[in-house]
């Protein structure tokens, strides 16, 4: 069971659920939590809210990173049942695929902004969305990076990026897996694209730049129940850790990953 919020006053973080079909990731400093995306049904996310020893009333924000369905189906519920400020780019709001939002704080990319005690810088990622970012979210002296669905690890990612604590990284798929899988080419080439998602590989080669030392939690994550396998992205992630895989864990799609604080 994951401890209560208020147990432990460092930054930390988990997941509620991360893949295809459902994304969420919990990040609180003990008194100030928030929601990056919502891609679950308003009663899934109060389940699985609760896990956390959270009830969505004490959310402060939910952050949206861009306005695929996997990201924002329970953003308009949760933010209208509980009366939630939702954080977003113009471009994800004018995707259309949003309702009514009681409060909307525009992001603007790369403009730090603050919510209590995070302070949040939005990155501009190269994705097939209106104007996605991912998170590097900052609080107690440490820094968690948020960084769920790229095509190819960009310099200005890496970057931007580079000297966190903890990472929640996107390994979508084994490059073998979606050549050889069902889907049809043109998704195909969409999803291994440099507007798609980040293959195993590419998630290496992406840990490589940003550098390990000082990472104390990877946290694998959005892998394609078509095209990928744990045991893939843990086969090719070892390696550059030294052959200890105790920092590396992977987020499922149907269960929650419970609290990971960062020291």
């Amino acid at each position: 069971m994951a401890s209560r919020v208020g147990d432990d006053a460092r930054l930390r973080f988990g997941s509620l659920g991360s893949g295809s079909k459902g994304n969420a990731t919990l990040v609180s400093d003990g008194d100030t939590h928030v929601l990056v995306d919502c891609g679950f049904g308003l009663r899934q996310t109060e389940r699985r809210l609760a896990g956390f020893g959270l009830h969505p009333r004490q959310l402060d924000a939910l952050l949206v990173s861009h306005e695929h369905g996997d990201h924002i189906r329970g953003v308009g519920a949760l933010a209208r049942r509980y009366n939630l400020p939702v954080y977003l780019t113009p471009g994800t709001w004018r995707s259309g695929r949003l309702n009514d939002l009681p409060v909307r704080h525009w992001i603007t990319p790369q403009a730090r902004f603050a919510i209590k005690g995070l302070v949040i810088d939005p990155v501009t990622v190269p994705h097939d969305a209106r104007e996605p970012v991912q998170f590097r979210i900052h609080a107690r002296g440490r820094s968690l990076g948020v960084l769920t669905d790229l095509g190819y690890p960009s310099d200005h990612v890496v970057e931007a990026f580079a000297g966190c604590d903890a990472l929640v990284l996107e390994c979508n798929h084994d490059v073998r897996m979606l050549a050889e899988g069902p889907y049809p080419p043109r998704l195909k080439r969409r999803v291994g694209g440099n507007w798609g998602h980040l293959a195993n590989i590419q998630a290496s080669a992406l840990l490589r730049g940003l550098g390990l030392d000082g990472l104390q939690r990877i946290v694998c994550s959005h892998l394609s129940e078509h095209n990928n396998r744990p045991e893939l992205v843990v086969e090719t992630l070892t390696p550059l850790l030294d052959g200890d895989a105790s920092r590396l864990m992977v987020a499922a799609q149907d269960d929650s990953l419970a609290w990971q604080a960062i020291a």
